[in-house]
């Protein structure tokens, strides 16, 4: 898989979230930001994700993904501080 096809099919399964993906073959990693992690407990958030590529994990498509979830307000101020 391509990271636009990780990216496409996420945009497809969860709605109102940004997704940067890196990687190739079928080791990607996943920064996910969306109002859709508002409230949601660090494990709750990746089983978000991870529920959205249930079906190209069990069919080996996927096989590593790192997954980073942050709200709105939270990458606001991880991107400030990567600058």
């Amino acid at each position: 898989m391509q990271p636009n096809e990780v990216k496409a099919l996420l945009e497809s399964r969860i709605d109102g979230c940004e997704f940067h993906i890196q990687g190739e073959g079928c080791n990607f990693q996943v920064i996910a930001v969306g109002e859709a992690f508002e409230g949601l407990s660090p494990v709750k958030r990746q089983q978000l994700v991870y529920a959205a590529l249930s079906e190209e994990i069990a069919s080996g498509a996927l096989h590593a993904i790192s997954i980073k979830t942050f709200t709105p307000t939270q990458w606001q101020t991880a991107a400030e501080n990567a600058q």
